[in-house]
């Protein structure tokens, strides 16, 4: 989800630098080599539920989830505030509903962990919904995946991510981010896209390497088989997650797989570790940003007011991990 100041990496240049021993490219190093998805069949495989919000009720379950408050834009200048109000988190027939709307709002700048003392107060002329299992449930390794409904429109950014609970290979990006799903500008025009819909692609991404300007990250931007919008219908995105190991999925069709190989981290504290930063409890969490730097520079450009409100729709969330090979998950991932 956070976007900003980015290097990519080409996936096969990534892996032949990580095998000769060479640190993270540098962002002179770095360029965009445009991955085809493969769409493999996934196998059935003993995984196990241990986590899961099925929405149920009419409102949200706060022991799994905290709403964040906050107005800084995630560093991506994202125009809208989150709040903590029914207006923009609600539960109603099975589905939890992060709702966008234009409306001035004034409240705190950043959450708890990163705000200062005194947290300032900013106002936005948007507000959304973002939920988190921070400080409450988080994991390591496993299957984790969200059926949900994309929202349309130029600006419209949700995403399903996960981030380190503990950081404990310092601040971002050296402690890792995966993220399951994001959607942006679906319905736009696309010259890039296939079919005739407009923007019609999710991605899935891996951030990590140095701390920025020195961040990298790899992402695989693709459309359904179909080439529907994927804000017509619920699809399940989810990620399998094992030691050294990471694949994306969308309908349980693999469409991006990246190893140890490829990641790295700039900590010192991961030294000798090549699964690092990916091996650490990770915490899940839903949002629906408004606008910001990635989706106001791609497709029909900036923000189109004609496409709020709008809203996010999560049918479930569900947590697996591997019965037959906790410690690592790779059984499930053969």
């Amino acid at each position: 989800m956070r976007r900003f100041g980015l290097s990519m990496v080409p996936l096969g240049m990534a892996v032949a630098l990580s095998a000769s021993g060479c640190g993270p490219m540098g962002e002179a190093d770095a360029s965009r080599i445009e991955a085809t998805p493969v769409y493999a069949p996934l196998d059935a495989k003993p995984w196990a539920l241990v986590w899961n919000d099925e929405f149920v009720g009419d409102e949200l379950d706060r022991t799994k989830w905290t709403p964040e408050q906050s107005c800084w834009g995630g560093g991506n200048d994202e125009r809208q505030c989150y709040t903590d109000r029914s207006a923009n988190i609600a539960v109603e027939d099975g589905v939890l509903l992060l709702k966008a709307r234009k409306e001035r709002f004034t409240g705190p700048d950043r959450p708890p962990e990163i705000a200062a003392d005194p947290n300032p107060q900013v106002t936005q002329e948007y507000t959304s919904g973002k939920i988190r299992t921070k400080g409450k449930h988080s994991w390591t390794y496993g299957r984790f995946e969200v059926r949900a409904k994309v929202p349309a429109g130029q600006g419209m950014w949700p995403a399903v991510w996960m981030m380190p609970e503990d950081a404990e290979y310092g601040g971002w990006p050296l402690s890792g981010e995966i993220d399951i799903l994001e959607a942006v500008n679906i319905g736009a025009q696309c010259e890039e896209c296939e079919g005739d819909v407009g923007e019609n692609r999710h991605v899935s991404a891996l951030h990590f390497g140095e701390l920025p300007p020195g961040n990298l990250y790899i992402d695989q931007k693709s459309a359904l088989p179909q080439l529907d919008l994927p804000s017509d219908d619920f699809h399940i995105y989810a990620v399998e997650w094992g030691e050294g190991l990471i694949r994306f999925l969308i309908d349980d069709r693999i469409h991006l797989t990246v190893t140890s190989k490829t990641w790295s981290t700039g900590s010192k504290k991961a030294a000798g570790n090549p699964n690092a930063p990916f091996d650490k409890p990770f915490y899940i969490m839903a949002n629906l940003a408004v606008g910001g730097a990635w989706p106001e520079r791609e497709n029909e450009t900036g923000l189109d007011e004609g496409a709020l409100p709008n809203q996010f729709e999560i049918d479930w969330i569900r947590v697996y991990q591997c019965a037959d090979d906790q410690k690592t998950g790779l059984a499930c991932m053969e």
